[in-house]
């Protein structure tokens, strides 16, 4: 199965993902890590791409759908991958329809969380990332405990794309580009609306149970 996993930003997608990744046998994919990743190669690209996302705007749909296509084309993937912050807009949406058809693979279920302005705001200003192993941790909602986390607390980083003005932004894309493909996704009843606000074994233990309803 392929997995849509939707929300706004800090409302916990990585966190979620990485669960299904361990427990569902899938890969998640996330167009930030992607992007990322290029931005470790210091060529003039990665060098736009990091201004791009240091102010909270989206990189191109072309850029972000070549990305897209290198993931997909790989067997080891096939129709086990798990979207983490893609797509953000109606036309990414279209286009990974027209990706998952060429590759013959096909979207089992989208799912959306939900939460409140005020929690985003406090959730991605608490975010934390382990430079070594790519664990995301918060420090007020799910800070790294021992059983948890192996590596040292020297590695936790904040993004930097991680503070006010930068959120403000997202949430303003967000609202007025990704939001309309809840109505994408719905019409072809594949969406699932999930409350984010509570607790992360609660939002997961609703997400297991949507996921074993597919059979597949």
């Amino acid at each position: 199965m392929n997995i849509i996993l939707f929300g706004p930003p800090g409302v916990g997608k990585g966190t979620q993902a990485d669960n299904m990744v361990k427990n569902f046998n899938l890969h998640k994919i996330s167009t930030g890590d992607l992007l990322r990743d290029e931005i470790k190669k210091n060529t003039d690209l990665s060098k736009k791409i990091k201004s791009i996302i240091d102010k909270g705007l989206l990189v191109s749909d072309e850029t972000i759908s070549d990305l897209i296509v290198k993931i997909l084309s790989k067997k080891i993937y096939f129709n086990r991958l798990i979207f983490d912050g893609y797509p953000r807009n109606l036309n990414q949406a279209k286009s990974l329809d027209l990706l998952i058809k060429k590759y013959n693979q096909k979207i089992s279920c989208v799912l959306n969380l939900n939460i409140d302005k005020e929690s985003i705001i406090k959730r991605v200003l608490g975010r934390l990332v382990c430079a070594k192993c790519g664990l995301t941790f918060n420090k007020y909602f799910d800070p790294p405990q021992k059983e948890k986390y192996d590596c040292n607390l020297k590695y936790l980083k904040t993004r930097s794309d991680d503070n006010k003005n930068t959120i403000k932004n997202r949430l303003k894309i967000y609202t007025n580009k990704t939001l309309p493909i809840l109505d994408y996704y719905a019409d072809q009843r594949i969406l699932y609306k999930i409350d984010g606000t509570r607790k992360i074994n609660q939002v997961y233990g609703e997400i297991c149970d949507i996921i074993g309803s597919l059979g597949s």
